[in-house]
């Protein structure tokens, strides 16, 4: 390869004089024997360069950037590794890398340590308890935990030579790339927003998959976040024994999602959830370029999800015609067995409302325009409250859909399929008295993920849709007129009040005033708002309890419940739109 060559050309020359620089002019060996060490010298140089030579051959395998192999082994050796971190805990750290290491045989990072090594943070033994970091966005479970071992850089001198990847490359797990919601969820929201996070991570990184799967159904979409093919674990033995990357982020970015699991606690909404629906909808657009799909425009229209092989909607023809009638649209049907994705999503993409059964084919509804609805079917005895990814997707700020979730309450209307394996809910290895028991639920108890039996049993039954039911929810719940014409609701939030005064006066021993008042906060006088409220604290000094009041105008005079002689701390803050709360401006210390 020519620009290997080229850049091992330099290091040749040194080589050659430096192994020469003994023997000189004078040298006790016979012209013979110096000949013959001349020559084995020369040999093993040359199989040296020949060794070298194969490694930038093999580093250049992984990318068009051009490698220094001898360079980048110089600095891995003299320098080691370097690491800077983010975030204060194993749950929310990112690390950044130099020369972070991977050994094939072994299955395990290496940190090499020189006297130029960098480890922040350096935690010691703490780094053990349980992990330096999540690799990824699923908190803290234990099968995602990422390490490293440690070894002094001369250790180098006794190990394979190293490979290594010159790109920049984001290192991480996807949770379960065979599932559509885990992919979205877990895994392309969180890559997508990692690498928006650090400007070197842009279209020419690479992302290096470590836990172990195979490339799987929907390989192509991770392929969309980069230029770049993404690296597999089980690739990396093809490589070589000590894979070398020259750059490195590890870990990803958990503000993307919004839905735990059930791993601790019954699956539910995350507590702190970071995004809005802004940033998903930035994401699905980002994702429809890629994909080069375009918004269907035209005629309002309903897409009902098919599924082909479980959990079935088994009246689905007049489900499709009650909902043409009802609502005066043309009804079509998708399907991820049938159709590509992007087909999928472009018809999704244009669509009125989107109705299916729960699964993870609804993590599609990302996709609909504003004002659009999301009707989800569940079958006989599953709790509609207690299975909320999608539910809580459409409800986020931003995101503009209305939801609507019917549940089968109707127990002839379910086929159900004991005799399956366990994992497609079968039930005939458990217990008879279980058996028994599961049979005469009326409803799946809350439950962990994932092996509940129960829960199985009943995900997996097939529906006969009861359509009275069904459109009496639906004319009950969605707004009919202009579905998606929606505007895209403000989530500007007001600033700070600014010139808060107050004065007080006394009336009479045991009456007393407290008047209050403050100009509109900077950021008002350039938007247009509904509804501008204030809200005012008042708190007596010493004592733990306030008086919140909300008012329409920018003064007011308090009288009732003010003391005289006593100190009084005043808050007052904007309100946007009854929900878009500013700051509190600084407190007023007011004496009566």
């Amino acid at each position: 390869m020519i620009i290997g060559t080229a850049l091992l050309e330099l290091p040749l020359k040194q080589s050659i004089r430096s192994e020469f620089t003994s023997l000189r002019p004078g040298s006790p060996f016979p012209q013979v024997e110096h000949e013959c060490v001349v020559g084995v010298l020369l040999r093993c140089v040359l199989l040296g360069l020949e060794e070298e030579l194969q490694l930038t051959r093999q580093s250049q395998e992984f990318s068009q950037v051009r490698i220094d192999y001898h360079g980048a082994l110089l600095a891995l050796q003299e320098h080691g590794t370097r690491m800077v971190c983010t975030g204060k805990m194993h749950t929310d750290r990112i690390c950044r890398f130099d020369y972070l290491c991977y050994c094939t045989e072994a299955e395990e990072f290496v940190f090499f340590h020189s006297n130029a090594s960098v480890m922040l943070p350096n935690l010691g033994p703490r780094r053990f308890q349980p992990a330096l970091l999540d690799l990824s966005s699923v908190e803290d479970h234990n099968t995602q935990y990422f390490n490293f071992l440690e070894l002094p850089a001369a250790a180098l001198k006794f190990m394979p030579k190293p490979v290594f990847v010159p790109d920049v490359t984001l290192i991480l797990n996807r949770f379960n790339p065979d599932n559509l919601m885990h992919i979205f969820h877990d895994d392309l929201l969180p890559i997508y927003y990692t690498m928006q996070q650090y400007s070197d991570l842009d279209d020419e990184a690479r992302l290096v998959f470590m836990e172990g799967w195979g490339e799987g159904a929907h390989f192509d979409l991770y392929r969309l976040l980069s230029s770049k093919q993404p690296l597999l674990k089980e690739q990396l033995k093809t490589f070589g024994k000590l894979m070398c990357f020259t750059k490195s982020y590890v870990g990803l970015s958990k503000m993307t999602t919004w839905y735990q699991y059930g791993f601790v606690q019954p699956q539910g909404p995350k507590a702190n959830i970071l995004i809005s629906g802004n940033e998903i909808r930035q994401f699905a657009s980002f994702l429809m370029e890629r994909l080069n799909v375009t918004q269907e425009e035209g005629d309002d229209y309903i897409v009902v999800f098919k599924r082909t092989t479980n959990r079935l909607i088994l009246n689905e023809a007049e489900l499709l015609l009650s909902l043409a009638q009802e609502f005066q649209m043309r009804t079509v049907t998708v399907s991820l067995e049938e159709q590509s994705f992007d087909s999928i999503i472009q018809i999704i993409s244009g669509a009125t409302m989107l109705v299916s059964m729960h699964g993870a084919q609804m993590i599609s509804s990302m996709f609909l325009p504003r004002g659009a609805a999301v009707v989800e079917l569940f079958p006989y005895a599953i709790n509609p409250e207690q299975y909320t990814p999608y539910k809580t997707l459409a409800s986020l700020p931003g995101m503009d859909l209305q939801y609507v979730a019917w549940r089968n309450t109707m127990e002839e209307n379910t086929v159900t399929y004991p005799d399956r394996h366990w994992d497609q809910g079968g039930i005939v290895h458990l217990e008879k008295e279980e058996q028994e028991r599961i049979l005469a639920s009326k409803e799946v108890p809350r439950h962990l993920c994932c092996r509940n039996p129960e829960w199985l049993f009943r995900i997996y039954q097939d529906t006969t849709v009861d359509i009275a039911s069904f459109l009496d929810i639906l004319r009950e719940t969605l707004k009919k007129p202009n579905l998606k014409k929606a505007k895209v609701a403000s989530t500007v939030h007001p600033g700070r009040v600014r010139e808060p005064k107050c004065q007080t006066s006394v009336q009479a021993t045991n009456e007393a005033k407290l008047s209050v008042s403050w100009q509109i906060p900077w950021n008002l006088k350039y938007l247009k708002v509904k509804e501008v409220k204030y809200e005012v604290w008042i708190q007596e000094q010493g004592e733990n309890t306030y008086m919140p009041y909300i008012l329409p105008h920018q003064n007011y005079t308090f009288s009732e419940n003010i003391k005289p002689f006593t100190t009084y701390l005043v808050w007052v803050r904007c309100i946007f739109n009854k929900n878009l709360l500013g700051p509190f401006a600084d407190v007023l210390i007011c004496k009566t």
